[in-house]
């Protein structure tokens, strides 16, 4: 029924000698009968429109702009993208749907629970994707899929991995030649850093997303979480408590005032600048800092999430999530349907393009990732030092872990309740345990609002 860049098709007699008659096996069989033909439009006059945000690697949109004409013209389709800053696409969607009208794919860095009452399911193009490529990277499927309804809202075709960068020059004077493997160990080189050399750790405590994540991720390790399994909220916990602690001893100690009014790039602008020791961060400040300041780019390490009493663990710092509003009907709908899956297929590309800034969600499209990452094509000293991201998705997951992801958790998140408890107590405002007692009811009405329309499971 779909095509797979010119080389797979996917057919009714394939599902059946394959064996595929799981959950996606039945649906796309159902499919088939109803479509039991390669996917012809039915006028020559389909278009479709494409919202991504402006990538940090600009020849990522340069390559995509130019593929996204090419598929348009090898596919009968005219095709226009249009580029924004992150913060403007929710704003744009939510216009959009309100009024019936607008672009026919948006992409989403955070997934899209929000409107996921305006939004096409997609489960059919996943089934295709798992049968045409493998299973996806295990983080993945959070950034698009609601479990209490069994339903991708959207498909996610690469995600953001956040490794540490350190300085190791800095780091090794302080004892850790391969830079801070747990939190304890941010604490005490990062204290001793900026003690010898005034320069601070780079963790933000502020209201977006990279401070969240961070604070998230310190959480996790020292065994706390916002939901449980059952999507029960459990953020009041000793553990979550002493994360907080650690968190505001962490700022006291091995950082400075600035970091409580971030936006999303100072922490790259910190690295860059030389005045952060460690952040926490996709690659892109890292690649910046190759073009700018070779010397210093070379004197940068990656490491993986920090660990602390429960493991390490560290959020997956955005997915590459593609939706389709249900306004989009007919032939705009299975045109954009296709282009979703042959982008999905040429992924390999997309990887390169983005100097390995994105990373692919179906593994088996960039057969050759592991290799790239032993020998970096774009020019990293030593060569292998992208090796660490190769067990990413091992320590990278959603904001909702150990539970499903849902809404209600995207909500919780992007109020910034984390960034600011921490802030509260780390400047001696309140105490850890009332920060975090105050953030738990928040939480608990959140997840009734949206547990009473069906869209987050548990309770009690």
């Amino acid at each position: 029924m779909y095509w797979f860049d010119g080389h797979f098709r996917l057919t009714c007699n394939s599902i059946y000698r394959e064996g595929f008659m799981n959950r996606f096996g039945v649906l796309l069989l159902v499919v088939c009968l109803l479509v039991a033909a390669p996917l012809t439009l039915a006028q020559d006059d389909v278009n479709i429109t494409i919202l991504q945000w402006s990538h940090f690697v600009p020849s990522h949109d340069q390559w995509f702009d130019a593929w996204a004409a090419e598929w348009g013209e090898a596919n009968n389709v005219g095709v226009r993208v249009d580029h924004v800053d992150i913060e403007q696409i929710p704003q744009t969607l939510s216009a959009s749907i309100s009024a019936g009208d607008g672009h026919s794919i948006y992409e989403m860095i955070v997934p899209a629970f929000a409107f996921v009452q305006g939004l096409h399911p997609l489960n059919d193009i996943n089934a295709a994707a798992v049968e045409a490529h493998g299973a996806p990277a295990e983080t993945c499927p959070d950034g698009s899929y609601l479990a209490i309804a069994d339903m991708y809202f959207g498909f996610a075709h690469g995600y953001l991995p956040g490794p540490g960068h350190y300085v190791k020059s800095l780091w090794e004077a302080a004892g850790y030649p391969d830079g801070p493997a747990t939190w304890q160990d941010l604490l005490e080189g990062g204290r001793a850093i900026y003690e010898s050399s005034g320069i601070p750790v780079g963790m933000g405590i502020s209201p977006e997303p990279d401070s969240q994540a961070g604070i998230l991720a310190a959480i996790w390790s020292f065994g706390g979480s916002i939901q449980d399994e059952n999507e029960k909220v459990v953020f009041n916990s000793p553990e979550t408590i002493a994360a907080v602690d650690y968190y505001a001893q962490l700022y006291r100690e091995a950082m400075t005032p600035e970091v409580l009014a971030w936006s999303p790039a100072s922490d790259n602008q910190a690295l860059i600048a030389g005045e952060a020791s460690y952040i926490l961060n996709p690659i892109s400040a890292y690649r910046t800092l190759q073009h700018i300041d070779p010397e210093a780019a070379a004197d940068i390490g990656l490491a993986p999430a920090l660990a602390g009493p429960a493991g390490p663990i560290a959020s997956t710092h955005g997915w590459l999530v593609y939706i389709i509003p249900k306004y989009v009907q007919g032939d705009e709908l299975e045109a954009a349907k296709q282009f979703i899956l042959d982008h999905t297929a040429n992924y390999r590309d997309a990887v390169l393009n983005s100097a390995l800034y994105n990373f692919p969600c179906f593994p088996s499209t960039v057969p050759d990732l592991q290799a790239l990452l032993e020998n970096d094509p774009f020019g990293s000293v030593p060569a292998d030092k992208l090796t660490v991201l190769s067990r990413a998705g091992e320590w990278s997951v959603f904001p909702g872990y150990p539970g499903p992801s849902n809404p209600a958790v995207l909500q919780f998140f992007s109020e910034n309740w984390l960034a600011n408890i921490v802030a509260g107590v780390a400047l001696g405002e309140r105490t850890a345990e009332d920060a975090v007692a105050e953030a738990h009811a928040r939480a608990e009405v959140i997840f009734e609002e949206w547990r009473a329309l069906g869209l987050v499971g548990g309770g009690g």
